[in-house]
């Protein structure tokens, strides 16, 4: 690296080992200085968003009623909701998460969406609320694009990527050494004072939660417009080419997501929907197609509780079955099922379950329930724990060089770089290895670098400021 990643100089005679760890502490040092505003922000809003799910749920699934008798037919709902929003028309339904809930309809006008919470046995319209616009979706929102849309998914994703390198070069510096035990490596040292306390803090918590971390990163980053969208997420979209002779539409499943949620499987996503309109498929419903067959239907194969129908938006449009996690149906991704459904014939012309996701695209829908907190009670209470850690972990280091800066200097004071880095071929394969790996990581390396050449090597004081 340039001089702009030397500042004080580390004892050139040191161990090889002593002045990888004074290189591993420099990366560290400055990855954080990108990466905590993001970590702080993104541990807070999966917080709002973790117990708003959990306490009353993204869109009043989660209102109970007393069960009265029969429910009331779906298409009796229905007009019940349409007409509690004037000029609407029904585009989603929610059946309730058991005999005690309430169902839900997304109903479009002109003013936009609006979801209409009913008592199943009565009809009684309990509530009406803007649709997926809530406190829970302005979180997903600020979590995902910082509410400008790519270049804060971008920006976020460069944070991420960040994010795996400051795991890697805090694992590194942490790992039991020079006698060290795991058992003293894993407890806080409650005898040390001032910043040594707050370093065996840091350090704790950090290897404690390291494995959590990374794999919330990778989850986030599969989501991500350039390693995500562009390469993972392409890899393992299920191929349309499985349903034989089904006509496709233009329109993707992701365009049945209101964002910024996202509502459908992950490997779904880039799949295109099916069209109505043709003698393909497989023969299902009988007779009139209509929120009561098709919700019927539903019933029979299986779908219990809380599912989704999707109504069909035009004449191409299809029906649209679906319970998966993604949408916290259930605590159970390898449920996960969505089907179309011509909406003349009534023939299913698309059938995707869980056992016909890739590999990876398994390990997402674990991983999303996993991130979402919706495997239990358990998962909540875990998933708040790891987002206390991670805002502590994020303020205790800028405690830490708060308590170690030169007083008085107007200087960073970023850990000193050995003047010779051993095994540095080794450390730039893997660099290049993580970059090709990341390309968000890659490309923030790359501006770096630039911003040392062309900016900072020709104006020695702003050098010297950052070192």
């Amino acid at each position: 690296m340039t001089d702009t990643f030397r500042g004080a100089e580390a004892p050139a005679a040191a161990p090889a080992a002593n002045k990888l760890y004074f290189a591993a502490w420099r990366w560290h040092f400055y990855a954080g200085l990108y990466v905590i505003p993001f970590l702080l922000m993104l541990a807070a809003t999966g917080l709002i968003m973790l117990w708003i799910a959990f306490l009353s749920g993204i869109g009043d699934e989660k209102m109970t009623i007393a069960p009265g008798g029969t429910p009331l037919a779906v298409s009796a709902l229905q007009a019940m909701a349409e007409a509690a929003v004037p000029g609407g028309a029904a585009t989603q339904y929610v059946a309730p998460l058991g005999p005690d809930h309430v169902a839900t309809f997304a109903v479009a006008s002109d003013a936009g969406k609006t979801g209409v919470t009913l008592n199943p046995y009565t009809g009684e319209v309990l509530n009406t609320f803007p649709w997926r616009a809530g406190w829970y979706d302005f979180a997903t929102d600020i979590h995902g694009t910082l509410l400008i849309g790519n270049t804060g998914d971008w920006l976020i994703e460069a944070a991420a990527s960040l994010g795996l390198l400051l795991c890697v070069t805090g694992l590194y510096m942490h790992w039991p050494r020079n006698g060290t035990g795991w058992g003293k490596a894993l407890t806080v040292q409650t005898g040390a004072r001032g910043r040594a306390l707050w370093k065996s803090l840091h350090a704790t918590v950090g290897l404690w939660v390291s494995v959590v971390l990374i794999v919330f990163l990778i989850s986030g980053l599969s989501w991500a417009g350039v390693w995500g969208t562009k390469f993972v997420q392409a890899w393992s979209t299920f191929p349309a080419e499985k349903w034989d002779n089904v006509p496709l539409s233009d329109k993707t499943h992701a365009d049945m997501n209101h964002a910024p949620a996202k509502e459908v499987p992950w490997n779904l996503e880039q799949t295109p929907l099916p069209e109505s309109g043709s003698l393909a498929g497989t023969a299902a419903i009988r007779g009139p197609v209509t929120i009561d067959s098709v919700t019927g239907f539903a019933q029979s194969l299986g779908f219990v509780n809380r599912y989704q129908v999707n109504l069909p938006g035009d004449g191409a449009g299809v029906w649209t079955i679906s319970h998966d996690s993604m949408s916290n149906d259930g605590p159970n991704p390898a449920a996960d099922r969505t089907i179309h459904i011509d909406q003349y014939t009534g023939n299913v012309l698309a059938d995707v379950r869980y056992a016909d996701y890739s590999a990876y695209a398994k390990a997402m829908a674990w991983g999303i329930a996993f991130h979402e907190g919706d495997l239990g009670l358990w998962n909540v209470a875990l998933n708040t724990l790891f987002c206390l850690s991670v805002m502590f972990l994020g303020l205790s280091g800028i405690v830490m060089w708060w308590k170690r800066r030169p007083s008085g200097a107007a200087r960073l004071a970023a850990p000193p770089m050995p003047a010779e880095l051993p095994y540095a071929k080794g450390a730039i394969l893997i660099t290049l290895a993580l970059s090709l790996a990341f390309p968000m990581l890659g490309l923030t390396l790359l501006a770096v670098i630039a911003v040392d050449l062309l900016v900072l090597t020709p104006i020695p004081a702003l050098k010297r400021a950052l070192s």
